[in-house]
């Protein structure tokens, strides 16, 4: 049993608190993500967890004990940093050895676990180079396999992509995800990152200011999100959003500032002449037959399978994600029409979701 528990963890330094009562169950062999802004405590969270950064308050469990106050070797955890952190003038296979003949292990075990690792993640051509002959991808490769060799219970991987170019951190993606499918053993990863979040987790917690903003599997916050910074952290590009008042009792309309009234699907409650946040995923944007929202075209890129128009509607910016072809040019007057029944509505006061 390989779970983690964390209940009501505090992180403060002095008079600042930097984590604020933080709860959340990982099931043993579960692939989740911490994910948020830059400062949002994702990294100083997972610190504690590894035993790097002491808890001012709450618990943190790894395989049902309790490890507070243990030191980060003995929390039987293996973590993957962002710099990678290999020792130069070592080989990959004396860096991915080198935890296990600290802690004693004889060498024919160590040879033998740095040989599995070597061939899970297609090392072995590499085993007798130094890291400054390695690429970023293979520096990485090599510290995931230093962790591997350790068989933990946990792996903790702080931003391991973020020093890797676009095309390769798709690779690393994709690497990473089969290692867990293959190794089945608990995976907590932190990214700034929402599609890395989005493609690779089994489930994913939202930070923001050092609380849990939702929890849940990639789409589960990508189609209801709690509120209105979850709605617009989750997904790329951005959700689009407008403000109105909510009208129309049972059959509610969002009637926007100059009058303009966009019909909602039923389904919001207890919410006639509330002030609401509307939220519209780009992709849920359509030329209008008749009618529609009227917007004025300020930006097109095209990125070959889609294009992806800026369109200015009432001085709010919208992005249009179209999945046609179409020419547009900036400028342009259009008619728009929105998936109704994928709208998001959100209370303006309190920014959470009334959507049913």
């Amino acid at each position: 049993m390989s779970g983690l528990a964390i209940r009501n963890v505090k992180k403060s330094y002095g008079a600042v608190n930097i984590i604020h009562g933080v709860d959340v169950d990982i099931a043993d062999g579960e692939f989740v993500i911490l994910v948020g802004p830059s400062g949002c405590g994702k990294s100083t969270l997972l610190r504690m967890i590894a035993g790097l950064e002491e808890i001012t308050g709450g618990e943190i469990s790894i395989g049902g004990r309790v490890v507070n106050n243990l030191q980060p070797k003995d929390r039987d955890i293996a973590m993957v940093f962002q710099n990678y952190a290999l020792y130069p003038q070592m080989t990959v296979a004396q860096n991915m050895g080198f935890a296990l003949e600290l802690a004693g292990v004889k060498r024919p075990e160590i040879d033998r676990k740095v040989a599995e690792a070597a061939e899970i993640l297609s090392l072995q051509p590499l085993l007798s180079r130094k890291p400054a002959q390695l690429s970023g991808g293979q520096r990485q490769r090599v510290a995931m396999g230093r962790a591997i060799v350790r068989d933990p219970k946990v792996f903790l991987f702080d931003e391991p992509l973020s020093n890797l170019d676009a095309k390769l951190r798709v690779k690393m993606r994709a690497e990473i995800k089969a290692l867990h499918q293959r190794l089945k053993t608990t995976i907590v990863y932190v990214t700034h990152d929402q599609i890395e979040a989005m493609t690779m987790a089994d489930k994913i917690v939202v930070l923001q200011g050092g609380k849990v903003e939702q929890i849940g599997t990639p789409l589960e916050l990508y189609d209801r999100p709690q509120n209105v910074f979850v709605a617009g952290f989750m997904g790329s590009p951005a959700m689009n959003f407008l403000e109105g008042r909510l009208t129309g009792g049972s059959q509610p309309r969002l009637t926007l500032a100059s009058g303009t009234s966009i019909e909602l699907l039923a389904g919001v409650v207890d919410a006639e002449g509330k002030d609401v946040i509307v939220g519209i995923r780009p992709e849920d944007i359509a030329f209008a037959t008749e009618g529609g929202l009227s917007a004025t075209v300020s930006v097109v890129e095209p990125t070959g399978s889609e294009t992806h128009v800026a369109l200015e509607v009432e001085g709010k910016e919208l992005t249009w994600v179209m999945r046609e072809r179409a020419s547009l040019t900036p400028g342009q007057k259009v008619q728009l029409s929105l998936k109704t029944k994928n709208i998001h509505v959100f209370d303006k006061a309190t920014q959470q979701r009334i959507t049913a």
